[in-house]
């Protein structure tokens, strides 16, 4: 019997699933598996107990497990982890010395030390071929050479975000799933670079953990500018908290400030829903400023009949 199961390879990298022959593969375990680089050293995170006789055709079964780790490929990971720092440091010195404008991110050897995989990351496309001889000259090993991006260059570094945390990427994700301007929009977050954005200079990761449910609010919401009937009379949401569901409504047949009332969602009837159009991002600042044009008008207005 065969079965699936999920591999980290190391702590800050992506999970892998591999089919498993043996019948002692249990969660936690440390294995020694086959990949496209190589013979390498991972831990089991998650398995699958349904039986796969058959490989499927994706990349994510790169190939089976060879064995159960024992205490000499343990003994060996961990003397190839103080190899690659120094396989680092050298790699380091070659950028400096061929003066290629790329930054060195981490070295990483095979359990079987046949090769040794040096990350990097530049902003435009890099002539390395000289580089790669001179390492493989010094290493008597084969060499290669990946570009990642910052995201995955953030992952492996590690570091802890503005919530006080280890990155998430770091810890726990195993995929980057793309997180739009929106998602932060619509969570009604305060756009500002350094309030959303993480170290790798992208959007953080975190905004995208809750927005299915403020997508789900934001369906049973009205939104600013709608209409909306209350006890008190047809009015026009003028603010609206998705978590809360509470809503502010400006009453219409008393047009004075002190006429919003406070009211839950589950209380008024919607009579016309405000959509904003989602296409087109000049026309949502346009309409935007708009609506906020109109609520300081009416504001002022307001004012000055209460003060005549």
């Amino acid at each position: 019997m065969t079965k699936s199961i999920m591999v980290k390879l190391r702590p800050s990298r992506k999970n892998y699933q591999f089919i498993c022959d043996l019948q002692k593969c249990k969660v936690g375990q440390f294995v020694v598996v086959e990949t496209s680089r190589g013979i390498e050293y991972g831990q089991i995170v998650s398995e699958n107990p349904r039986c796969c006789c058959e490989k499927k055709k994706t990349n994510s079964f790169v190939n089976k497990v060879i064995r159960i780790a024992t205490e000499d490929d343990s003994m060996r990971f961990n003397e190839n982890r103080e190899k690659s720092h120094k396989a680092f440091q050298i790699f380091t010195e070659k950028i400096d010395k061929y003066k290629l404008n790329m930054k060195p991110i981490d070295a990483e050897y095979t359990l079987d030390c046949k090769k040794i995989v040096f990350y990097f990351s530049a902003k435009e496309r890099v002539d390395f071929r000289a580089l790669v001889k001179d390492l493989a000259y010094f290493f008597h090993v084969r060499i290669e050479l990946r570009q990642i991006g910052t995201r995955d260059e953030t992952k492996i570094m590690g570091g802890i975000g503005i919530c006080g945390k280890p990155f998430c990427c770091s810890t726990f994700l195993n995929d980057f799933r793309p997180v739009l301007i929106k998602t932060a929009k619509d969570q009604g977050i305060f756009l500002s670079p350094s309030k959303i954005s993480g170290n790798c200079g992208r959007l953080m990761c975190c905004l995208k953990y809750e927005e299915q449910s403020y997508a789900e609010f934001s369906q049973i919401t009205p939104p600013i500018c709608s209409i909306v009937l209350t006890k008190e009379g047809e009015g026009t949401v003028v603010e609206s908290n998705l978590l809360t569901g509470v809503l502010k409504v400006q009453i219409k047949k008393f047009p004075k400030i002190s006429s919003v009332v406070t009211v839950k969602r589950e209380d008024v009837e919607v009579i016309k829903r405000f959509e904003t159009p989602s296409e087109d991002k000049d026309l949502n600042k346009e309409l935007g400023a708009s609506v906020n044009e109109s609520i300081c008008k009416e504001i002022k207005e307001n004012l000055t009949n209460i003060i005549n």
